[in-house]
């Protein structure tokens, strides 16, 4: 079985090197989306899945919506990670034990292993994700663009800007996302690994 699991991935790896057979309506398809917020230098538009090959706008825009909310989230996830490895928790208790948010453990650690906070307590935390989900976090009025959560509520000046300064900023929060989507996976990962790293001390 491990010499079957050898020569498959041999034969995998030998076809990473084959030349990849590029039609031209595959090309012409892909040049839909050249010129879209995010395809920027030295990648360009980077699909090396195909996933947008057809030039299917919908399938582009239900795309970027999962990456800009994944990327909001992992911005979110990275700085509590910083914050809290600095020492910095909520103030009071968690619970009406008597237990303070300092008690317990940073990062995945704080809801799984022995000394997570209990079980109730996780389950809150998916209630109220699941209510931003379903209730806030969403394009309800038909926002400027996707992932425009906006609803006709909050504003912060943003259409006082002109158009290319909007494209600037939106841009920024794409490549901002992009990274903390690594960066925190990186520290999960490394979390379980363990180790010291600058900035953020011991995980």
């Amino acid at each position: 079985m491990m010499k079957l699991a050898v020569v498959a991935s041999m034969v995998a790896g030998a076809a990473a090197f084959a030349p990849a057979q590029v039609s031209k309506t595959s090309v012409a398809t892909n040049m839909a989306f050249e010129d879209a917020l995010g395809a920027q230098a030295p990648l360009g538009f980077f699909d090396p899945l195909g996933l947008v090959a057809d030039g299917n706008q919908e399938t582009f825009d239900r795309l970027r919506y999962v990456e800009i909310k994944h990327g909001r989230i992992c911005q979110l996830a990275f700085l509590g990670q910083i914050v809290t490895r600095a020492g910095v928790h909520l103030p009071g208790d968690i619970d009406y034990s008597g237990h303070s948010f300092e008690s317990y453990p940073n990062g995945w650690a704080a809801i799984s292993g022995p000394d997570a906070i209990s079980g109730a307590g996780v389950a809150q935390i998916v209630a109220f994700i699941g209510f931003l989900e379903l209730g806030v976090m969403k394009d309800i009025t038909g926002g400027d663009f996707v992932g425009d959560f906006r609803n006709d509520a909050l504003d912060f000046g943003w259409d006082n800007f002109d158009e290319e300064t909007k494209l600037q900023k939106r841009a920024v929060e794409l490549n901002n996302g992009r990274a903390a989507q690594f960066g925190i996976l990186g520290l999960m990962m490394h979390e379980q690994v363990g180790g010291t790293f600058p900035i953020i001390g011991a995980l």
